[in-house]
């Protein structure tokens, strides 16, 4: 390879984020979106490579913090903006800007990197695994109905103008954080990533619009959302698009959803992307007629292996000893002994012999409890050593509640 790999200087920032947007498509994105992400961009977190003055590659990182199981937020960085562009690609830039970054998030000491995959084959080789997965659903409104929590009568909705209504909304979401892995405590400036809603983008929808969820005064709740307005030769045929809905109880949030299913001149509520536990499964009289499906969300690698399985916590008593395998990350090549339980853990570096054999892949996949290591074996992924250390890594390494990733980034 004879281009050239170096931090990105903010000069070059529109230089370097042209290529990405020509690797995805070539569409330049609104000015607003372009100047959130030219604002949330860390140039000193970010990689381009260039071929002399032509930039060809792109690679990012965002300074998160993560919830994992047992409730801890813990500092992750949000991989993002990779892209290579499509005359310069089998020369191994991907790979290198890879290995740069994850050798720089090592020597940093974050232990964990994530990221969202345009393209779900690309990261697997590079030890990501898929932790976190979302429902999107179509809810016929025509024919379904909802059957709601007692309380739901007491929670008072109020419309509101999102930009406005901007703080309480993320009190509530900054309040719901640490109840869910794989969600992300949201720095200054991406409070403002819910409101980008550029008219080019809107697909014939209205403006962003917002509801409030209040009880005795407090807000426990709200939704964003649109509405797009179509008719038949008969009937009004509108849908509602649900872009983030939030509630801090059962009640404020079948309170939302049901008024989301009866906006006037409406048959349909469009779900993007919702956890795949998610109550709102549980309201509904028929769950067929919401054509739900599933897909990725967030990806998981672990860069120091102990330091990662140390900062989470496991539902019951666990000592394994797990040989780990990490081309990529050979640092991370080792036999690890796990203990832990709901109070802590601890892992380290032995000698024993090993209880299971898996990839660092396959500890992405399950780290955040989404995944089970009793499905990864079923494929062949992880290999059970010590008869019962499966089944007993495997109800340790779970969590009670579904990760998720409530946007992109």
């Amino acid at each position: 390879m004879t281009t050239e790999l170096r931090v990105l200087d903010p000069s070059e920032w529109d230089r370097w984020y042209g290529v990405l947007e020509l690797a995805f498509g070539g569409v330049p994105e609104s000015p607003e979106e372009r100047r959130l992400w030219r604002d949330l961009t860390e140039c000193d977190r970010s990689l381009g490579a260039w071929d002399g003055d032509l930039c060809v590659g792109t690679a990012g990182a965002f300074t998160f913090r993560v919830t994992v199981p047992g409730g801890a937020s813990v500092p992750a960085a949000g991989v993002t903006m990779v892209s290579v562009a499509g005359t310069h690609r089998r020369r191994g830039i991907l790979t290198s800007m890879m290995r740069r970054q994850l050798d720089d998030l090592r020597a940093a000491g974050e232990a964990l990197a994530v990221l969202t995959a345009s393209e779900p084959g690309i990261y697997g080789r590079f030890g990501y695994g898929a932790a976190a997965y979302g429902v999107r659903a179509t809810i016929d409104t025509a024919r379904v109905r909802l059957s709601v929590p007692e309380g739901t009568d007491e929670v008072v909705l109020r419309q509101a103008d999102p930009t406005e209504s901007s703080a309480v909304c993320e009190n509530v979401y900054a309040r719901l954080v640490p109840t869910r892995p794989g969600m992300t405590a949201r720095r200054p400036g991406w409070e403002r990533l819910p409101l980008i809603d550029p008219p080019g983008e809107r697909e014939g929808a209205s403006p962003r619009l917002c509801v409030l969820a209040e009880r005795g005064g407090e807000v426990v709740g709200y939704a964003h959302y649109a509405v797009r307005s179509d008719w038949s030769s008969t009937a009004a045929e509108g849908a509602v698009d649900v872009h983030q809905l939030m509630g801090l109880d059962p009640a404020a949030e079948a309170a939302l959803w049901r008024f989301l299913c009866s906006v006037d001149l409406t048959s349909e509520v469009r779900i993007r992307s919702r956890p795949v536990d998610d109550g709102w499964q549980h309201l509904v009289s028929d769950a067929r007629r919401c054509f739900p499906t599933v897909r990725d969300l967030l990806h998981v690698r672990l860069v120091e292996v102990g330091a990662a399985l140390e900062a989470r916590t496991y539902q019951a008593p666990v000592d394994v000893v797990l040989e780990v395998e990490d081309a990529f990350c050979p640092w991370n090549e080792e036999r690890w002994r796990l203990t832990g339980d709901g109070k802590g853990a601890s892992c380290t570096r032995t000698g024993d012999a090993p209880d299971l054999a898996l990839s660092v892949r396959e500890l992405g996949a399950a780290y955040l409890g989404g995944n089970s290591l009793v499905s990864l074996a079923g494929a062949g992924r992880v290999r059970e050593l010590r008869e019962g250390a499966l089944v007993e890594a495997s109800v340790a390494f779970g969590s009670p509640v579904a990760p998720w990733l409530p946007h992109g980034f």
